[in-house]
């Protein structure tokens, strides 16, 4: 299912988004959460094909062409180690790269990997290339199995520099990725609540119900309007030239993670096991959105956010 809604999605033009800080950032976001409540695994991988195009522009490269699908894979692990070798064109890649998610559906990725310098550059590869070969999965979870994320091998794999080695993480569209994630959260949010929504509508809704619909309304709430300001913060300081880019996006995903948690728990406690075991789209959902929100980094980003807090104070 999920390569199916996404190449309709990429035939359709629905993943031709506005690039963020262009003055459409809230358009941008919003039809990321729109495509996260069709499908969680679908709108990840979209939303990282989206960055992946917005992350050509900023820096300089080459622009994704028709067809083509295109992965961000930049987690580093200690125990396996991209390197880069060469210069310019004649760079190529070797060694393994950690949680890439479309291993086997995407055409192209934005790839990071270590220089000789020991410093972080990125990459644009052509995945279709013999020196590419996605390792068999050790996924065990049911939530987020489709969007299959698994290590990849690369061999003398040809690459093209995108941007200045660490000119990835140092960007302001980083922090403006990092909210486009959010926004999937969000959507997915969304979904999960559907269940809850409709039960209240019933006339034998009880009390202890709609209390859990309050609450859920209020976090979705919240989140759809950091979303929005957010938004404006980004278009009217696309450069970052205030330094609030971390700012803006770490708060937001916190309020958006909390919406996430509250969707799920409190459907869950209003509604009890039959969705999660008779509704199979329901239970897809929630299994998905669980791993998925799992890329914040929790109680360390929140640590982060006091720091940036109190700095500003």
């Amino acid at each position: 299912m999920t390569s199916g809604l996404l190449s309709r999605w990429l035939d359709s033009g629905a993943l031709d988004l506005p690039l963020p800080g262009g003055g459409e950032t809230a358009r941008r976001w919003h039809r990321l959460a729109e495509l996260a409540e069709v499908d969680v695994v679908a709108a990840r991988l979209a939303e990282a094909h989206t960055d992946a195009v917005a992350i050509l522009a900023e820096l300089g490269g080459s622009e994704s062409k028709s067809g083509q699908l295109w992965g961000v894979w930049a987690a580093e692990s200690r125990d396996a180690v991209l390197s880069a070798h060469g210069d310019g064109e004649a760079t190529s890649l070797n060694g393994t790269k950690v949680w890439c998610s479309g291993a086997g559906l995407c055409t192209h990725a934005l790839v990071t990997a270590r220089l000789d310098s020991g410093e972080r550059g990125l990459f644009a590869v052509d995945l279709r290339h013999s020196g590419v070969r996605p390792l068999p999965s050790g996924w065990r979870n049911p939530g987020m199995a489709e969007s299959d994320t698994r290590s990849v091998q690369f061999s003398d794999a040809p690459a093209k520099p995108v941007g200045r080695p660490g000119e990835y993480l140092s960007r302001p569209g980083f922090w403006h990725g990092a909210i486009g994630v959010a926004a999937c959260w969000l959507g997915g949010a969304r979904a999960v609540a559907q269940p809850l929504y409709a039960r209240a509508a019933q006339d034998s809704v009880d009390p202890h119900t709609l209390a859990h619909l309050g609450a859920v309304e209020a976090a979705l709430a919240a989140g759809e309007a950091m979303l929005d300001s957010a938004a404006v913060a980004v278009d009217n300081d696309p450069l970052n030239r205030k330094g609030a880019a971390e700012m803006t996006a770490r708060r937001t995903r916190a309020v958006i993670e909390t919406a996430v948690e509250e969707s799920i728990v409190r459907t869950g406690r209003a509604l009890g096991p039959a969705p999660l075991c008779q509704d199979a789209q329901h239970a897809k959902r929630v299994a998905d959105l669980t791993v998925y929100v799992r890329q914040s980094h929790a109680e360390r980003d929140l640590e982060r956010l006091g720091v940036l807090a109190g700095a500003a104070r």
